[in-house]
């Protein structure tokens, strides 16, 4: 007997479904009602159950959610085909309506009607996007969820749901495309997804991962009611890879035999549990470490959240009938435990859809892990599958009571979510890094502040030290001569004196009495002089020792080292406020001689309106030139002094921006000396204004030929080769992406070097820059496009030939949406010349155009991406190697 996988992979191989399928959970009420219906439909949210105090832990935060039910028939297989060939088939599906006919016979049958209707030839693709990606996404969001298949034994419920697909990608079941986008929609940095695959096998559970944990205990919470496993093994996802190496190990493990009704019978429920941890970004968990962020550890700052959510699929064995399964001896006991626990599942189904009072969970072990798929806080899809021969009819009428039963069940959806401690607590070590390494380069510019004021301290100290003992060395010279000559002095008096007593002493009495007197008075007279000389040696020697007290306060730092040290800080900054003083004065007589070369009183009022008029607003900037005149102010353009060349060149930028004035300007040369200051300036900020008012004027298509014709290209060029200022690459970046847009200027615009000038200027990295460089990019790419379906131009593209596509391709997904837009409009023209198919494909632009094509928020980019794509033979041939659809 053909397994239903095989049967299912033959059919899915020669059918394709390209219904476009609606997400949004339909309400109950949408649901069509009969009185021939045999199925009731779910009751509406008032009245049906809630949730059973047996099936729930509680929650006061909840959103009502009704179990979600979808049929699927499985085709015929070999078997049937012989065996009934002379019957129709049981069941009609109605998909389009969503409803399904069980025929008792050729004129009588029962009609339902389910959440989804899939036909045989529905793909996996479609299953999982109609069954499991609307649990997946609330999975994603922190709530918890299950994708369960019921059926009957051989009616492809493995198939649907744990298919790997290792032959045929289009094959793969719901787990592994569960898990492709749950991979996709996490960050690696901040997130975490985790898996255990366990098994229900004779009411013991097993683990698929590891086989030596035989008999798993479950662990219920008291307080809100969550099953957990602790003794099952919980691997860590770090890829797709990773995983789809798990699920071989858990299928070799799982337990399956052969019966007459399936040649691969699961033996055994599989479980497959998703855990997944996602940090939540955004109001909720703004959290920045900026260097002047110390006002983040106040009460300023909340800790990031972390949703927690938990995706369940169950792959549950096939209930069947010992007579028709040829069951025997252990298989035997298998199967009864089988249907015991599908038997205790319907059971609680049927409590719940009925609002019993009582839910019998503890009835068995599959009934206590669902107790949160069922009435629970879970949101859960359930698919019964179903075979198409009549002889099984009263099985597919017992799977899809079952299925009609579970779509009246009311879950309570809850959000699991709690501060992220780990991630604030790893963001907090970080700012303290920052702050640590901010205080330590502050205390090492502090130190070396210190250091060097007392290098400077220390300086100061030994030039005064050397110029006080050349002080004191001199007053000490001094008073020594001067001592010593009126020590010669008095000598020489002396000896006079002598001379006079001794030839005059015994001539007469009365010359004798006079030369007495005459001796006193000298001796009087000498004596003071003696007193004076005295008491200047001892001035002399006071000042001597209080020179010395003065050197050695100089010379010890504690007595008075921090006192000298202030003196000459104040004498520094008394030095620096004499300089600032000169400077201002310098600064003044400068402008009083600039006016007065300007000439006449009308020369003057001109300057000094320039000088203000930047500062004023922006009505008084446009007329000035009413009342100065144009032709004065472009005339100040060419003037050396660089103050008035700047005001001028700011007012002629204002003027510029007007479209009215752009013609007057370029007609009285203002356009070229705006090039002129370009070529002989190197003032950045003059060269930032002058770039300004140029990309100003570039935007009238006969000033661009103009600017071409006096090589500003080649000034531009330059300008931005120089340039470090964001705003000068912005001013510059603008006028040449103004160029770019000309159809008659691309070849000259590329040999003057005004492409490399643009991808030059993406160092800055700022982003009004970049911005400004995929603007130029795309202009180009768009005249090179229009050139190209004119048949005026041939061979590769300009931009791919100066090595412009990897960073196109880098930034075609970039954040900014304006630098986004702008590349992916680049791409997309690049991408009309069949000749630059290959060089894209080689340089990795396929997948951003094919990204364009499905995410583009812009329809007609996302247009234009789609007909390119179908369009190019290079491309739709790589999309079909790679098996990609648009």
């Amino acid at each position: 007997m053909a397994s239903s996988s095989n049967i299912y992979r033959n059919n899915n191989s020669n059918h394709r479904n390209t219904i476009k399928i609606d997400r949004t959970p339909a309400p109950s009420s949408n649901l069509r009602a009969s009185s021939s219906f045999k199925s009731k439909l779910a009751p509406s949210s008032s009245n049906v159950r809630r949730s059973s105090p047996a099936f729930l832990g509680g929650s006061s935060h909840s959103v009502s959610g009704r179990v979600r039910v979808a049929v699927r028939l499985r085709p015929r297989n070999a078997e049937e085909l012989v065996a009934d060939a002379d019957f129709a088939d049981c069941v009609e599906l109605q998909p389009e309506i969503k409803r399904l006919k069980l025929r008792k016979n050729n004129w009588d049958s029962d009609t339902y009607e389910f959440d989804e209707v899939l036909t045989e030839f529905a793909s996996q693709k479609r299953v999982y996007e109609v069954v499991a990606k609307p649990v997946v996404e609330s999975v994603l969001e922190g709530y918890n969820g299950t994708v369960m298949a019921y059926g009957q034994t051989g009616t492809g419920k493995t198939f649907t749901l744990g298919r790997l697909g290792d032959e045929d990608t289009s094959a793969r079941g719901i787990m592994v495309r569960a898990m492709e986008d749950i991979l996709e929609n996490i960050s690696p940095e901040t997130d975490s997804v985790s898996v255990s695959y366990l098994q229900l096998y004779m009411e013991s559970i097993h683990d698929l991962l590891n086989p030596v944990n035989d008999n798993i205990s479950i662990v219920e919470d008291p307080k809100t009611g969550d099953v957990s496993l602790p003794g099952a093994t919980l691997v860590e996802i770090s890829g797709h890879q990773s995983f789809m190496e798990l699920l071989r190990v858990g299928e070799a493990h799982r337990i399956a035999a052969n019966t007459k009704l399936n040649t691969e019978s699961s033996r055994s429920h599989a479980i497959l549990m998703v855990h997944v941890k996602k940090s939540v970004l955004g109001k909720e968990a703004d959290f920045s470490c900026n260097n002047d962020s110390s006002s983040h550890f106040g009460s300023n700052f909340n800790p990031p959240m972390l949703r927690k959510g938990k995706l369940v699929v169950v792959d549950l064995a096939g209930s069947e009938r010992i007579h028709k399964s040829g069951s025997e001896g252990h298989m035997l006991e298998e199967a009864k435990s089988i249907n015991l626990s599908l038997s205790a599942l319907g059971k609680c189904i049927n409590a719940l859809a009925e609002n019993s009072a009582h839910v019998p969970v503890r009835d068995s072990k599959l009934t206590r892990l669902l107790r949160d798929s069922f009435g629970g806080t879970a949101r859960t899809s359930l698919i019964v599958t179903i075979g198409p021969s009549p002889r099984h009819r009263a099985e597919t009428s017992s799977t899809i009571s079952f299925g009609q039963r579970a779509m009246k069940v009311e879950n309570m959806l809850r959000i699991k979510e709690e501060f992220d401690y780990k991630s604030l607590s790893r963001r907090l070590e970080i700012q303290l890094d920052k702050l640590m390494a901010d205080n330590e380069r502050q205390q090492k510019a502090f130190d070396y502040e210190v250091d060097r004021i007392k290098l400077e301290a220390q300086d100061r100290i030994s030039e005064v030290e050397t110029n006080c003992a050349e002080a004191l060395e001199r007053e000490k010279r001094k008073c020594q001569m001067d001592y010593m000559e009126s020590i010669k002095k008095l000598e020489e008096k002396w000896m006079s004196n002598y001379q006079k007593i001794g030839n005059n002493g015994f001539t007469n009495g009365t010359t004798s009495r006079e030369g007495k007197g005459v001796d006193r008075a000298e001796i009087t007279e000498l004596k003071k002089l003696l007193q004076n000389e005295s008491s200047m040696r001892k001035a002399a020697e006071e000042e001597i020792a209080n020179l010395k007290s003065q050197l050695h306060q100089f010379t010890n730092p504690e007595a008075g080292g921090n006192s000298c040290i202030l003196e000459l800080h104040k004498m520094l900054e008394e030095e620096t406020r004499k300089r600032k003083g000169l400077e201002e004065e310098v600064l003044v007589l400068q402008s009083q001689l600039s006016q007065q070369t300007l000439g006449s009183g009308q020369s003057q009022f001109a300057h000094s309106q320039l000088r203000d008029g930047y500062d004023r607003d922006g009505a008084l900037m446009t007329n000035l030139h009413e009342q100065v005149g144009l032709q004065k102010i472009l005339s100040l353009l060419e003037s050396e002094d660089p103050n008035i060349c700047m005001h001028a060149v700011k007012v002629v930028a204002n003027l510029a921006a007007e479209e009215d004035n752009q013609e007057r300007i370029v007609e009285a040369g203002g356009l070229t000396s705006l090039l002129m200051l370009l070529r002989n300036f190197d003032d950045e900020t003059i060269c930032r204004v002058a770039a300004g008012a140029i990309a100003n004027l570039a935007m009238n298509e006969a000033n661009q030929e103009i600017i071409m014709a006096e090589g500003g290209i080649s000034l531009l060029a330059m300008t931005a080769g120089d340039a470090e200022d964001p705003q000068t690459l912005r001013m510059v970046a603008g006028a040449i992406a103004n160029l770019c847009g000309n159809d008659r200027l691309q070849t000259r615009l590329r040999s003057e070097g005004g492409i490399k000038a643009l991808l030059g200027m993406v160092r800055c990295r700022h982003p009004d820059v970049l911005c400004q460089v995929a603007r130029g990019i795309a202009n180009f790419a768009k005249c090179e496009s229009r050139a190209s379906a004119q048949g005026t131009r041939r061979g590769r593209s300009l931009l791919i030939e100066d090595g412009a596509l990897p960073w196109i391709v880098q930034n075609a997904n970039n954040e900014s949406p304006h630098i986004r837009r702008h590349t992916e409009l680049a791409l997309c023209h690049l991408a009309q010349h069949e000749v630059n198919a290959k060089d894209m494909i080689s340089g990795g632009a396929l997948w951003e155009l094919v990204r364009i094509s499905r995410d583009c928020s812009r329809d007609d980019i996302r247009s234009l991406a789609s007909s390119t794509l179908t369009s190019s033979p290079t491309f739709y041939a790589e999309m079909r190697r790679l098996r990609i659809e648009v």
